[in-house]
This record gives structure tokens, sequence and C-alpha cells, in this order.
């Protein structure tokens, strides 16, 4: 797609940084001797040689400083991040016109800031080691969530075809008038992560107040994931009012158990759709995650960070045996010491970080160097040459864990030792002690790489404190002092995701194309351009049990960094109420463009 080049447009200013001298402006005069006609002519060729300077340092700036340049040449931009065109609804734009004027209306947003309150107050959490559904009466909250929905949203319930999924699993299914268009499925979850008793004193209202101060709205579930959840409803119910008929056929899945794996909830959401549907029956699927939208690297260019991919994931137990006794006598090194050896090993050696052309930390980084003002300088340049250049890729690789933390989770599998236990009393040695390791694999691994290089890691200790190891179902070590056991933890195991395409003609676009024309329409926009710029998701979703479905799979959730307050996960989860009706706007432009565009 081309780069826009009009209001909204990522057109950024360019800097002369390191160019330096002198300037003299002369009055003007009616007529010049041959001596000011000499001083004019070398001001003038030394201008013209500035100027060239400045074109050649625009095309190519120093490798090393620390300057501040600008984007790279327009053929350059189109290569390495394409950007769509704002798309906006045009057989609907009077539906969408009005519609936003709808959800400008102060009466309109009190009610909808009641809507997501009401959810709030519900809590919805869901933990570990929940028993299935119909066992466990913790599973009961959901009761009273569905209530509260069918209570609020009359229209929405009444009017779409309703399945319910697993007791709790909601689908919604609009029928559209044309048959041979696939649906659309937007997905999001019911569920919260639960709230540490410990806590709650630290929180400045209570997590389950959905209190609005005027400008947040406190409470669990207000990022992850009852926003998307109401917003979703609320632009369902909006159209409705409207008298809206698709002519695409759209569903909602909304998942229970996400925060707890999802696999009472999406796991057999993905089931009923796939049997619904068929494989690769859906055009595409819109699920939370993803990076928000804001301002990145010191600009005022709106980045926009959907993801097209997750990593992977595996939990690996490390159980090991030794023999027990009295702690009088005790071993050189106990089973909890030989573990701790283990553990250290494990850490003292992290996994290679890697940057794959086409993945989605290469692509947004290339993203970055060419549109964001105030990206660093040498980043740009490698960025440049490293997408034909094996070296300036490497470089590249190494320059971002240098200068940005966070491409060390983005960049690497990463690992953290999460559960450890052992010993029952304190004269009693311990006999058999384990610790799990969480594992993200990073897109550019497998499951079976990373057993292979854990195995690696631990053969090593194992040899020297003589100790066999069985390593996922193969005994690969022998010793006599003890034993090591590698498993999958909990049988979870999960490949990285399939990466979603972003060619002209792919689904992508009409979502790219709605996240800019969102942010552009928005009341108050102020920037140089919108940049959508697609990255990889480092947690999962549950989107993980759909990837039959579909080969078009996006996490994006459309708020702000800004009006997040701490995060989702944490102790004062908030959201800021005048931004959360950004994503009412999203769905609704998300859901008008589907209909027509797609």
């Amino acid at each position: 797609m081309d780069s826009k080049q009009q209001k909204g447009s990522s057109v950024l200013p360019t800097s002369t940084s390191g160019v330096h001298g002198d300037s003299h402006v002369q009055p003007r005069r009616s007529g010049l001797s041959f001596r000011r006609l000499c001083y004019t002519l070398s001001i003038a060729c030394s201008v013209y040689g500035i100027f060239h300077i400045l074109q050649a340092r625009r095309a190519h700036p120093p490798h090393h400083g620390h300057a501040r340049l600008g984007p790279l040449p327009p053929t350059a931009q189109s290569d390495v991040c394409p950007q769509p065109k704002s798309l906006y609804p045009t057989r609907h734009s009077d539906l969408s016109a009005g519609l936003d004027s709808t959800y400008a209306d102060e009466a309109f947003k009190a009610k909808a800031y009641e809507s997501l309150i009401g959810a709030i107050k519900i809590p919805t959490e869901s933990y570990d080691d929940l028993g299935p559904v119909g066992q466990d009466p913790r599973w009961k909250t959901f009761d009273t969530l569905h209530e509260y929905l069918w209570a609020t949203y009359p229209k929405v319930f009444n009017t779409l075809k309703v399945t319910k999924v697993n007791t709790y699993g909601i689908v919604l299914h609009w029928q559209g008038s044309d048959a041979s268009s696939l649906p659309v499925v937007m997905a999001a979850h019911q569920d919260v992560v639960p709230v540490e008793p410990a806590t709650a004193a630290d929180w400045i209202h209570p997590p389950y107040s959905g209190f609005h101060d005027g400008e947040w709205i406190w409470g669990r579930g207000t990022c992850d994931d009852k926003s998307d959840l109401i917003a979703g409803l609320e632009a369902i119910n909006s159209l409705l009012g409207q008298g809206f008929e698709p002519e695409r056929t759209f569903v909602w899945a909304f998942g229970f158990d996400e925060e707890a794996s999802g696999r009472q909830g999406a796991g057999h959401l993905a089931t009923y759709l796939e049997e619904t549907y068929g494989t690769n029956g859906i055009a595409l699927v819109l699920d939370e995650g993803g990076g928000a939208y804001g301002p990145q690297y010191g600009g005022d260019v709106i980045f926009a960070v959907p993801s097209l991919s997750e990593k992977g994931y595996l939990d690996v137990r490390i159980e090991l045996t030794a023999k027990g006794g009295h702690s009088s006598v005790p071993p050189r090194h106990t089973a909890i010491g030989l573990l701790s050896a283990l553990v250290v090993a494990i850490e003292t050696e992290p996994h290679e970080a890697a940057l794959v052309r086409g993945g989605g930390p290469y692509n947004a980084t290339q993203c970055a160097a060419t549109y964001a003002p105030e990206y660093p300088a040498k980043l740009r340049q490698l960025a440049h040459d490293a997408v034909h250049d094996d070296a300036a890729l490497a470089e590249l690789r190494d320059a971002l864990l240098d200068e940005f933390p966070r491409f060390e989770a983005i960049l690497r599998t990463t690992q953290a030792v999460d559960l450890v236990q052992g010993g029952v009393k304190v004269n009693a040695l311990p006999e058999k002690v384990f610790a799990v390791v969480n594992h993200r694999i990073g897109e550019h691994s497998s499951i079976a790489e990373l057993k292979e290089e854990f195995t690696s890691i631990v053969l090593p200790v194992a040899a020297r404190y003589n100790l066999s190891v069985e390593a996922f179902g193969k005994n690969v070590s022998a010793g006599s002092a003890g034993h090591i056991v590698l498993s999958d933890a909990f049988g979870s195991g999960l490949e990285p995701s399939p990466v979603t395409p972003m060619g002209k003609d792919d689904p992508y676009q009409v979502l790219a194309g709605s996240i800019k024309a969102t942010i552009e329409s928005a009341s108050g926009y102020n920037a140089s351009g919108v940049v959508v710029a697609p990255l990889l998701q480092i947690g999962n979703t549950d989107t993980r049990y759909y990837w039959n479905l579909s080969r078009n799979i996006v996490r994006y959730k459309h708020l702000q960094d800004a009006d997040r307050y701490n995060g989702a996960h944490t102790v004062n989860e908030a959201v800021r109420a005048e931004g959360w009706i950004e994503s009412i706007r999203f769905f609704t432009k998300f859901i008008l463009n589907c209909d027509e565009h797609l």
C-alpha cells in the first residue's frame, strides 16, 4: 500500500544536525559591484554545496553519532513499512458520522460508563486450579455476569442468535444477507485475574468498586478485558439502534477463562466455531492484545501496534530425587542444593536473541526507523542496511537490546523460574524437589529446539554432581547420586503462532485502515501522522485455540497508552473513561468497514 501523503500522513520533519556554518543575509540593493557579485556567487556556491551535503546525509545518514535524522527515502518507506490508507465507510458514511456524534454525546457516555462499571463490579476471577464447569462452584460468578449482560443489553441478546458453549462461553451470531462472504469473528473474555488479598489495601479505590472519579474508572478488568467486552456490546447495540443490517455475517466469541489457559472457554468455543463455519471458514479473527496506540520515541507520530503473531509457550518441570536421611549427617549437596545449582545454570545462560526479516520485531523496527522523527540515528541506519545486509541485521539486533530493554523479552525465548517446592521438615533431608520454569518461545524457535537447549544446559550440571537425567521421556545421562526428570509440566506446550499475512489484498488492511481512520477522526487529534506498526504478542491470548478458523488473526486493543493507569494484572488497574469511548468508535468503524470493504 502507498504511504499516506495527506492529513494524518507520516511525513516527518528532517533535521540537519551535524551541518554547521554562519549565514549572512545582505541588505537588498538595486545594483551589484563586481566585488559584490563575486562575493554573492561565492555564497551561492557555498549554499549549493551545503544543500547537496544535506541531501546526501538525508539519503545516507551517518552510521554513528547522536544526531536525530529524518525518514528514509520514500522508496525505502514503501518497501520496509507499507502503510494502508485510512479506511472510512462510504456506503455507511452517514451512519458512521451519526454514531460518531452519538458517542460524543455526554448522555451516551454516562450510560456507557455505567454499563462498564456494572460489569467491573462482578468479580469474575479465574484460577489456575479451577475444576471443570459444573463441578467447581467458583464458576457460579459468571451466572451473575450473564444476568447483568442480558439485562443491560436486551436488544443485543434478543436480536442476535445467542449460543452458550460449555455453560459460560457466549457466541453472538449476526447473520448477514450475503451467505457467500466469510464471517468475521471478534473475541473478548469475561474473566479477570484474581486480586491478591494482601494487595487489596494498596488500591486507590477498591478493585471491584468500578469507581468513576470523573476521569478514571477503577477496577480489575477495566484494561483486561471487560473494556473490550463492553465496548463491543455497546457498538452492536448502537448499530442495532440505527437499524443497521449487515451483508457479512459477524460473530462474537466471549471466553471465560483466558487468564487460566482458556481450555474451558475458548477451547470449547473453537470447536463449536469450527464445526459451525468449517476449517478456515472465518475471514478474520480480532481478539484482545497487541500494544495500544500513542506517540513513541519522543515524537508526535502516533504508532498503533497490533500483533500478527504471538510467542509459543512451555512450562518445564525439573524434578530431582536424591537420598534422604537425618539432617545431622547431610551430604555435601542436598536435593535442594542440587536443584539450586540447576536453577543458577539455567538463569546464567539466557537463550539467544534473534531478529528475523519479515517477523514482528523486525517489521516494527523498520516502521520506527522509517517514520519516528526522534529514532536513534545509529539504529535508523542499521535498519536501512539490515534489509539486505546480514551483518547489519545482527548488529541491529544487538543495538536494539542495548537501546530498548523491552526487546529482551521480544527477541529472546524468555525463561522464568516461577515455582519451587521441596522439603517437609527441618531435620529431614528432602528426597524429592522440583521447580517449574516458564518459557515464552521466540518466533524464530520451537518447542523441540527449546527442549534440546534446556537439556544441554542441564547435562553439564548433572555430570558434575553424578546425576542421571531423563529428558522429556528419554534417558540421556547416567549417574548414581540422584536422578533428574525434565518434562512438560502441565501438558500445555504451544508452538509460536502462524504469522498473519499483511499483503495489499489481505484482511489485515481493513483492520489497519480502520485503526488509522479512528485515530485521525478522533476529537482533539493532533499529530503529524499515524503509523500502524505490527509487532509480536509476547503473551498468549484465546487465539491460541483459533488457528484452524483463519490464517488472518490479529490481536489489538484500541486504547491509548495514556488511557491505561498502571496497566493490567496489577494494583490500581484503571481506564480513562473518555479514552475508552474510542474503543467503541473503533469497533463500530471496523464492523462497517468489514461489511463494505473486506
